[in-house]
Parts: structure tokens; sequence; C-alpha cells
């Protein structure tokens, strides 16, 4: 039985295309205009990966970075993720978080996975917790009914894509190329052969992400991934205005390229 956040992938599988998966910090780039950023994404996406603002955001590249940090200067805090979360499914679309452990780990894992799954959410995104180092996080998703979706990468050794697959649930996220996240004027050439690596480790749904920026990227990947994610790009598209516009291009993109 497929989880509820695999689901989204299969449902979108159904319709022949890949799913949309748009990333936005919350609070950004203030509670209350983040909250109504998250509702246009959520027009749009399949599932909205809502980001938590953290101090030292070290896989982040510059656009999130400056994101986090003008949310954090306009008084996010962690619980406002849950409005956040809210937000998305009250739109009519999906939600995970996607954040470092030390904000989840000082907020308590077991209270932050219950008030996550009370705002509607179906998962978490957690780059910088290895799967042999997050039992209890484990423990607290199989209770609440989340997914612990974690990433593999271009350079992840076989023996330790059965690893993370095996411990994640889902979907799993895909890295197109190694280094800090934005958006990039071409997708990297590995992410295909990426994504037919994880495919023989597991049955789980490969969304690739880091890099894309436009519909016709979100195309070309929706070829061979079941799910497309963008995260930069909306935040600069949220600086300048069309935030819509741009989810609106991408969501058609993944329909073209499918």
């Amino acid at each position: 039985m497929p989880s509820r956040l695999a689901q989204v992938f299969l449902d979108a599988r159904a319709e022949g295309r890949a799913a949309f998966v748009g990333y936005l910090p919350a609070g950004f780039p203030t509670n209350e205009q983040s909250r109504e950023l998250m509702t246009a994404l959520a027009r749009h996406a399949d599932l909205v990966e809502v980001g938590i603002p953290f101090s030292d955001p070290m896989m982040d590249g510059p656009t999130i970075q400056a994101a986090a940090d003008t949310a954090l200067d306009a008084g996010f805090r962690v619980k406002d993720t849950f409005d956040a979360v809210r937000a998305v499914v009250e739109a009519g679309s999906n939600a995970v978080v996607m954040s470092y452990w030390n904000p989840i780990l000082q907020y308590g894992p077991e209270k932050f996975a219950e008030e996550l799954a009370a705002a509607g959410g179906l998962g978490s995104i957690i780059p910088d917790l290895l799967p042999e180092e997050a039992d209890r996080w484990a423990a607290a998703c199989q209770k609440h009914d989340l997914s612990p979706v974690y990433l593999v990468a271009p350079s992840t050794t076989a023996e330790r894509m059965v690893t993370t697959v095996s411990a994640g649930d889902g979907f799993v996220y895909a890295a197109s190329h190694m280094g800090v996240t934005g958006a990039q004027e071409s997708v990297s050439s590995s992410a295909e052969e990426l994504v037919a690596r994880v495919r023989q480790a597991t049955d789980l749904p490969v969304a690739v992400g880091l890099g894309v920026r436009n519909g016709e990227q979100a195309a070309s990947i929706a070829a061979f991934a079941d799910g497309v994610i963008v995260g930069s790009a909306l935040i600069q598209a949220a600086d300048e205005g069309h935030l819509e516009q741009l989810a609106e291009e991408l969501a058609a993109g993944v329909r073209k390229g499918a």
C-alpha cells in the first residue's frame, strides 16, 4: 500500500505526466505574505516543499539563503511552519517540510511530527539527517503517518543507494548535481542516469531537484522522472512579483514532457 505522499506521484503518473513539486520558505518575506505565496503556488503544484528558514544554511545557494535571512529578520519562528503547511493544504495541494535537522531537534521531533501531521503535512525532507542517525525521527514519522524522504546524488555509491532508499518513504529526492541549490542555465545530464540508478534500487517515485528554472527544463526532466522539483527560481519569481506565472509555466512543462 503506497503512502499518502507516494500517492501524489502515482496520481500524476495515472494522468500520464510527472508531478510538479515547488519549494518556498515559510515566513518569506513575512508570515502573512508567505501564506499568500504558498496558496498561489499550491494552485499549480502537486506538492509544496515548505522550507524552514535556518541561520546556517550550509547546503543552500544564495537565493534560498537570502530568503531565509529575510524571513528570520521578519520574526519567523519554527511554529509558523505549520501555518504555511495549512495554507497549502487548504488551497487543495499537498505539503511536506524541508528543513535542516537542528530546528526540528530544538523544537522537539515528536512534537514537531505531531503538529506537522495535524496541519495536514505528509512528510519531511531533512538533507543533513543521515538514515543511520534518524531512528528518533523515523519513529516520530511512523507514529504520525509521515513519510521521511532522503536525498541521493550522482556521487551516491551503489551500497549507499540501497541504504538510503530503504530508509525512506514517499519518494526519493534525486539531486541532479553536486553543490548548493540554485537555478541553473541547464540541468545536469547526470540526472537521467541517476534516476535510472534509483529505480534499480527501489519502486518509490523519483523526483529530480536542483537547478530547474523554467517550463522547458521541467519538460525535459518530466520525460524520465516522476517529479520535477523547483525552488530558487520560484523564490526569484516571488521577489519579482510573478510567482504564479512561473508556477503555471512549470505545471504546463511537466505535462508537456511526459
